[in-house]
């Protein structure tokens, strides 16, 4: 076992905590069974110098590694080319206190709410490494400095490698982190450059990458799941015996109140068996629901007058009513399913002693929270391993339905690993769809047609609170990220200043489970707010870019992504007959952003 030196830092997340192990129950997991040291907790140096930062968000295609990685290797100063990463386990991270913090990766966070505590963990680790140096030297630290994987001495011009220093450094005190300064931007030669990915794109496009549904375990077998088609419905009764006999099939299991799952020596063989398991479903209270009534309860929530406002300034309503013209539009924006390439899967191993899972999560302690409460054993006997993700976009986040899947059907052939993978039938009917939502635009002009007032009603789902209730309950029934894009203040504030504006939502839940998906409700209201504000531009007679720079024009971010796009786009100049242009900016995410398009036709 190398030395173990933990960086104790303070971390600004508030995500359940599970209850740690005790300390002489604390066991590496096999990726972080080093014979070479820990320099600090993010950073693992090898004697030929390679550099291996523990990353524990979760890459899905979109670069995170590569700059969570970037942000660690600034500050340690190390040679880029020899960088490498590891996702440590939240197990072990549970066992040593937390020591990673946050394993969630979604809602663009995993860069911006770590690049703080990460970059002083290379920090730290670079003064430790510079003082072995000093230290083995006999000389003043302040006469060493970090450069390359290497630390120098400037009076004499001495250096010594990263490898050759890591064993006496990770045995040195660990420094204050807060107390050592972090790099002046104006100085960083690797955040914020465009480097290699550390997810090699040969091994993607070769097949070398190994994503979950790709794990191979000894005496491994398959299975799949065939779950109520119905939300809300249950399980009534299956037929194993008709299909037991068919080629390839071990067991036939009854997984929860509402699924049942074939385990097969291969995929293909549990696939064509449970297409043929005789199954009774009761389907419950949403048998009979369709879309269109689904739609009516939004077409009520439309004329409500009842609703939660997420932004008001002014008085729109008495606009309105003064108003010498007044135009309205709807929108409707529909469920949308998540669809990535891999469709959902995980593997566990159990036995009465320990539960591991191996899972293509976006949060491997939420991964690790299903893990426990499946398996029925205590934190300690419990591990994750995260393996690459074929495709997240929030459905590997905070629903870990696959995961606890996998677990319980283990628990009924134990020793025997299970990995579990869904059919693209599954994973497309048992989704948690990106909410349906419907808006009614309203908009005043006076005589003049200068805009004077506005109304945005939205009327559909709330993810929170299916998700996440005690944050709509503390907001007296109200869900704030429903006004993503069009909010009062904060990261998803509105991008315009209109006169006499008023946004509010009218909650209609429905049977289908909602999801966060991708951007999540700056989807719709960016569409909604965007095309309203074309319309609103054709009424006022001015081009929709004049239109957007005037009610923007105390916002000098917001203006500067309309102008970038409108110079390149060539927007000032006439475009040829048939071509049509449109422009669009919104905010969200605390990200200014603006597009255009050219559609010929």
């Amino acid at each position: 076992m190398g030395s173990g030196l933990a960086i104790g830092l303070e971390l600004p997340w508030g995500l359940p905590r599970l209850s740690a192990a005790p300390a002489t129950q604390q066991v590496l997991p096999a990726s972080l069974q080093s014979s070479h040291p820990e320099i600090g907790a993010w950073v693992v140096i090898e004697p030929d110098d390679r550099v291996i930062v523990r990353v524990v968000r979760s890459e899905m295609g979109q670069g995170t590694i590569t700059g969570l990685a970037q942000l660690v290797a600034e500050e340690l100063e190390c040679d880029w080319s020899k960088v490498q990463v590891e996702y440590p386990s939240p197990g072990e991270s549970l066992r040593r206190k937390d020591i990673w913090g946050s394993f969630s990766t979604g809602g663009s966070r995993g860069i911006r709410t770590s690049e703080d505590y990460v970059r002083r963990g290379g920090a730290v680790a670079r003064q430790m490494l510079v003082q072995a140096a000093a230290n083995q030297w006999s000389v003043p630290i302040a006469e060493c400095f970090a450069r390359t994987s290497f630390v120098m001495h400037r009076p004499s011009g001495r250096k010594a490698s990263f490898g050759s220093l890591a064993t006496q450094a990770a045995q040195l005190p660990v420094p204050d982190a807060k107390a050592i300064a972090l790099k002046d931007p104006k100085d960083w030669t690797l955040i914020g450059k465009s480097m290699n990915r550390l997810d090699s794109l040969a091994d993607k496009v070769t097949g070398a990458q190994i994503y979950a549904i790709d794990l191979k375990l000894p005496g491994m077998l398959t299975a799949t799941i065939r779950q109520c088609p119905v939300f809300g419905g249950t399980l009534k009764s299956f037929d194993a015996s008709a299909v037991s006999g068919m080629p390839g099939v071990k067991k036939v299991v009854q997984v929860d109140n509402r699924s049942v799952a074939v385990v097969a020596d291969t995929y293909w063989h549990a696939k064509k068996a449970i297409d043929k398991l005789p199954i009774a479903w009761d389907e419950g209270p949403n048998a009979k629901v369709q879309q269109a009534d689904i739609l009516k309860s939004l077409e009520e929530g439309l004329a409500s007058k009842q609703a939660f406002v997420g932004l008001q300034k002014g008085d729109a309503q008495n606009a309105l009513n003064a108003s010498k013209k007044t135009i309205e539009a709807s929108y409707f924006y529909p469920f949308l399913n998540h669809a990535p390439l891999e469709p959902m899967n995980a593997t566990a191993l159990w036995t009465s002693s320990s539960c591991k899972a191996w899972v293509p999560t976006q949060d491997g302690q939420a991964s690790m929270a299903a893990v426990i409460e499946a398996s029925g054993l205590p934190a300690a006997q419990c591990d994750v391993v995260k393996v690459n993700l074929g495709g997240g976009f929030g459905r590997r986040g905070a629903f870990q339905d696959f995961t606890t899947q996998a677990v319980l059907v283990a628990k009924q052939m134990p020793g025997t690993p299970i990995k579990l993978i869904w059919s693209r039938e599954e994973d497309m009917t048992q989704g948690r769809y990106h909410p349906i939502m419907m808006a009614k635009m309203k908009a005043s002009f006076n005589e003049n047609k200068e805009l004077t007032g506005i109304q945005m009603r939205l009327s559909g789902q709330s993810i929170l609170a299916a998700v996440r209730p005690a944050i709509v309950e503390k907001s007296k029934g109200m869900d704030p990220l429903v006004f993503q894009g069009v909010a009062k203040d904060g990261e998803h504030a509105i991008s315009y200043d209109f006169p006499n504006i008023v946004i509010d939502h009218a909650m209609r839940n429905t049977h289908v489970p909602p999801g966060f998906w991708r951007g999540v409700n700056i989807n719709q209201n960016a569409i909604f707010m965007e095309c309203f504000v074309d319309e609103m531009a054709e009424v006022a007679g001015m081009d929709p870019l004049e239109f957007r720079r005037k009610y923007s024009a105390n916002r000098p971010r917001t203006l500067a992504v309309l102008n970038a796009v409108a110079e390149r786009m060539n927007w000032s100049s006439k475009p040829k007959a048939g071509v049509f242009r449109g422009i669009a900016q919104q905010f969200s995410f605390g990200s200014y952003v603006a597009a255009g398009c050219e559609l010929s036709v």
